[in-house]
């Protein structure tokens, strides 16, 4: 057996080959790309050597995706993906000066995957169906955030200098307010739009009570506001008519994104069995799907599927003080989507109401309510896609309402 420590960067990688003793064999640093993994190749089977079909390689790097990584799964090498703060902890083992490298990195990768392999977490391997749904997922995901960003810039910036757009507009992300801010991106201007061209917009973002709506807006815009002088108020109008042009294709790209979520996801096995689950869309359920993968042994129990998704607590017990909190370090986009979830389940589910109920009724807050049936809709989940079962209400919530009915 050869263990082999890979410290990644963005051009080159050390690496350093170490036999079952600890010894090191040899260190490199390798190229990116199909050269670097040729000289890896090529370090593993000098050290194999006729015994290469039935020794193992084992390989310890700080990441889980990529192509390198991909091309090491390929090519047969057991692969553990370690979080660089576990590896930071273990450089302390064995040294408390602080002195770090990339090369010291290598050996301490090498020596992790040498002695502490059976804690680790190997690469999942998740098919190329759920890859594709994580990559549209998270690019639609972030462009939302994105919109979010931009969308509060603007409103910082109609703050200070057109305060009567944001009593007007209550959407800042709209279609016709993008459209009446582009065409009239200052006071002046603004209180000159006719109701004939708000009611245009109006329509065209398919808008009820239009004529209403048109007058309200009209009248917003042409009450008197403090404001900035001319010159300034003509530079705050060049920058919002940039911010309205940014957000207007954000929204055409969201929209155009939404479409190949829904359709790699729709294409996807475990669909049929995510779309069952109280609260779960097409979207939030592509997310969820990206997130936890489909690996079937990447999770053992429920248990384990919570703790990655970060809604099972920790404990903190020494002596008689015992402390439970809530996992900080999670998946943020997972979290987000499972969140979502847990909403929408209130609506969508009896059981999951009666249980937010519960926990709301022992004075738990909404948050802290959201984040328990979240991690109770996890193993839900779980147990569904275990043995591959459609979500029934009366199975999920049996128990709970035995206990309660006791």
């Amino acid at each position: 057996m050869l263990f082999v420590g890979d410290d990644w960067s963005e051009a080159h990688h050390d690496v350093e080959l170490m036999d079952p003793t600890g010894r090191r064999l040899s260190r490199a640093r390798l190229p990116e790309g199909v050269a670097g993994i040729a000289r890896l190749h090529a370090m593993i089977g000098e050290h194999l050597g006729e015994d290469a079909d039935e020794a193992e390689a084992v390989i310890g790097i700080e990441t889980d995706r990529g192509p390198w990584v991909q091309a090491l799964i390929a090519a047969g090498y057991r692969v553990f993906a370690v979080n660089p703060l576990s590896v930071a902890r273990f450089r302390e083992r064995h040294s408390v000066s602080g002195a770090k490298s990339d090369t010291a990195d290598a050996h301490t990768l090498a020596d992790m995957v040498r002695t502490d392999s059976h804690q680790l977490r190997p690469v999942a391997g998740d098919t190329a169906a759920t890859e594709a749904v994580k990559v549209v997922s998270r690019a639609h995901k972030t462009l939302i955030w994105e919109r979010t960003r931009h969308m509060n810039r603007l409103r910082h910036a109609l703050r200070d200098y057109f305060p009567a757009a944001l009593e007007a507009f209550d959407d800042l992300a709209a279609a016709d307010t993008l459209e009446l801010l582009d065409k009239a991106p200052d006071p002046a201007s603004a209180a000159q739009l006719t109701i004939t061209q708000i009611s245009a917009a109006l329509k065209r973002a398919r808008r009820r009570s239009i004529s209403d709506r048109a007058a309200a807006i009209q009248a917003t815009l042409r009450t008197e506001q403090l404001g900035q002088p001319e010159v300034v108020t003509a530079a705050y109008a060049a920058t919002t008519r940039a911010a309205t042009a940014v957000l207007s294709t954000i929204n055409e790209q969201i929209n155009a994104l939404q479409g190949q979520v829904e359709a790699h996801f729709g294409q996807h096995p475990a669909a049929e069995v995510l779309l069952s689950q109280p609260g779960l869309g097409s979207i939030a359920g592509a997310r969820v799907l990206g997130e936890f993968g489909d690996d079937p042994r990447r999770y053992t129990s429920a248990k384990c599927r919570k703790n990655y998704a970060g809604t099972s607590p920790i404990t903190r017990q020494s002596g008689k003080k015992k402390t439970v909190m809530t996992r900080y370090v999670h998946n943020d986009r997972l979290l987000d989507a499972l969140a979502v979830q847990a909403f929408s389940a209130l609506q969508a589910s009896p059981g999951a109401r009666a249980y937010y109920d519960k926990l709301r009724a022992r004075d738990i807050g909404h948050r802290a309510a959201l984040r328990q049936l979240a991690n109770r809709l996890v193993g839900i989940l779980h147990g569904c896609l275990k043995n591959r079962a459609l979500y029934d209400e009366a199975t999920a919530w049996s128990h709970h309402l035995e206990h309660a009915a006791a």
